[in-house]
């Protein structure tokens, strides 16, 4: 996977990110999703680097990115530090400004990403997501069926990490397959690196303070935002699976036009993992979007 591309380890002020850079033209970011690393854009990162130089690193406290120690309100896995991480790994770089894609919980950090760096991000694509807040403030039984882990990852240290530490490849393949439409579009090297990564405890715990921050000071910052009437500024792409949870239970594209001024976007006939399981559609899709 990723042929071509050079592997690095970038040290921030807040945490040492894992990431793989190639290509050759503007510079974009890809953000991956729960319970997944960059690996999950193996598929599309070759055919992206034609036209872009691509980012693609593991958030902090996925894949072998750094577990950096949790904090009593959470903080330490907020989506402003996470974003933080991401802006400094773009400046070492020697990117100012870049476009941004996030899935799942990359699409979370990207979002806040481009409301308070917004000068940092040109154009921002979420992937199978709507804000973080709407989603809280809309749970009807639907929803918390399909996003019960939502509410079972923010229970308290040590519960949800001791239960999917006793079988942590079962749980990520239980998820992955509630996720998606089966789980065939998984390659099985790809599937073998989310498993290894994911059987490390040190990561089972770091996913779960990102869930607990995302129902705590995620929210607090939010509504800050709205209270302030803070919105995405740059021009948002949003995409997402019709045959996902999304499709069913919002209009995704109103609920992104609530926090941006810009949406324009899609469904896509898949499931949750977009580019793993429609990888031409999506890329035909993001490149439509992007600036060359």
């Amino acid at each position: 996977m990723f042929e071509g591309f050079t592997r690095r380890r970038i040290a921030t002020s807040g945490a040492e990110i894992n990431l793989v850079v190639g290509g050759d033209g503007p510079p974009l970011l890809l953000l991956h999703g729960f319970p997944q690393s960059h690996v999950m854009w193996h598929k599309v990162a070759g055919a992206l680097a034609e036209r872009f130089t691509v980012v693609a690193p593991d958030l902090r406290g996925y894949g072998d990115s750094e577990k950096v120690a949790t904090a009593e309100d959470h903080s330490s896995y907020s989506k402003r530090e996470m974003a933080r991480d991401q802006v400094e790994v773009m400046r070492i770089l020697g990117f100012e400004r870049f476009q941004l894609v996030g899935h799942d919980r990359g699409g979370r950090v990207a979002h806040r990403m481009a409301v308070d760096h917004a000068d940092r991000v040109k154009r921002l694509a979420v992937l199978d997501i709507v804000p973080t807040l709407t989603t809280f403030e809309s749970v009807d039984q639907q929803l918390a069926s399909a996003y019960y882990h939502w509410f079972f990852l923010i229970q308290p240290h040590p519960l949800p990490e001791h239960m999917i530490g006793l079988d942590p490849e079962f749980y990520l393949r239980r998820k992955t397959n509630m996720w998606g439409v089966g789980t065939a579009h998984f390659t099985a090297e790809a599937m073998a690196e989310y498993i290894r990564c994911f059987k490390n405890p040190s990561a089972i715990h770091a996913m779960c303070e990102d869930y607990r921050a995302a129902a705590t000071i995620d929210l607090e910052h939010d509504r800050a935002d709205r209270a302030a009437g803070v919105k995405v500024r740059c021009p948002l792409l949003a995409l997402w699976g019709g045959r996902a949870t999304m499709d069913r239970s919002f209009d995704v594209l109103a609920t992104w036009r609530d926090v941006a001024l810009d949406v324009q976007g899609q469904a896509i006939d898949c499931g949750h993992y977009i580019p793993e399981e429609r990888p031409e559609e999506f890329t035909a899709a993001l490149l439509d979007f992007l600036e060359p």
